[in-house]
């Protein structure tokens, strides 16, 4: 058992690879409770491999990977559902679970979309279906959440208020998250620490630190490090669960 009680998985030099190709290697990280770390890179970096390898789907790795916990929530990047069956949110929410009708409404409170709990997943925004697939990881509270590129499929303002979402989840639930992001400014304001992939890591640190990094202005340009160096997500305002802003 780890000496830091708090740590929910480690992850120690691991890698993975297929036909003797890496598809990354030599990755440590750890997890804890009510922490967020996020995953960036480049398209084929290695950063959902790594999240298979911390939820432990992948067994052949090299390295090592060690799980505290087996209470864990998932939204995978892709999830194929046949949008012309009529399938309310309150179905998809049991499809795979045996979930209280309490504990169902708790979720989809806790996500904003209590009152879409009738409505058809097909007649969803992408925002909105994005609140109900984190509602349903989250329906039996677990210790820790993996995310894979939760925000796709939604404009900009849309995706910083589900990243407050997931900050609010964190706070609330006094989870551990593990986040893929395709966009780290974004991101800065929650992120406790960030592992920067490149088929290893690159760097990492807290949001600022990894921005001044050579690596990551390597990969993602100068201008890149400069948005992130500037960004500071200053409340003066709200989101609403729709993704709207308003002002306080």
């Amino acid at each position: 058992m780890s000496a830091n009680q708090n740590i929910l998985v480690e992850l120690k030099d691991a890698g993975f690879k297929i036909n003797d190709k890496w598809l990354v290697q030599g990755v440590s990280l750890q997890v804890e409770k009510g922490k967020i770390v996020t995953l960036i890179g480049p398209n084929g970096s290695g950063k959902s491999t790594t999240a298979k390898i911390a939820l432990g789907i992948y067994k052949k790795i090299e390295g090592a990977v060690e799980k505290f916990t087996n209470n864990v929530g998932y939204v995978p990047q892709k999830i194929s559902i046949d949008w012309t069956l009529p399938l309310r949110v309150n179905d998809f929410m049991v499809l795979t679970e045996n979930l209280k009708s309490e504990t169902i409404d708790e979720a989809l409170s806790l996500t904003g979309v209590i009152h879409l709990k009738d409505k058809n997943l097909g007649d969803l925004s992408g925002g909105e279906f994005q609140r109900v697939l984190l509602a349903r990881a989250i329906s039996k509270k677990p210790d820790l959440l993996v995310l894979d590129e939760p925000v796709q499929g939604v404009d900009f303002t849309g995706e910083i208020a589900l990243y407050e979402l997931i900050k609010k989840i964190s706070d609330e639930l006094n989870c551990g998250i593990l986040l893929i992001s395709h966009d780290l400014h974004t991101v800065m304001s929650a992120t406790d620490h960030v592992v920067c992939l490149n088929g290893h890591v690159c760097c990492s640190g807290s949001p600022t630190d990894v921005a001044k990094n050579d690596e990551y202005k390597a990969l993602f340009g100068e201008q890149a490090s400069q948005i992130l160096s500037r960004y500071e997500h200053k409340h003066d305002h709200i989101h609403t669960d729709e993704g709207k802003i308003k002002k306080n």
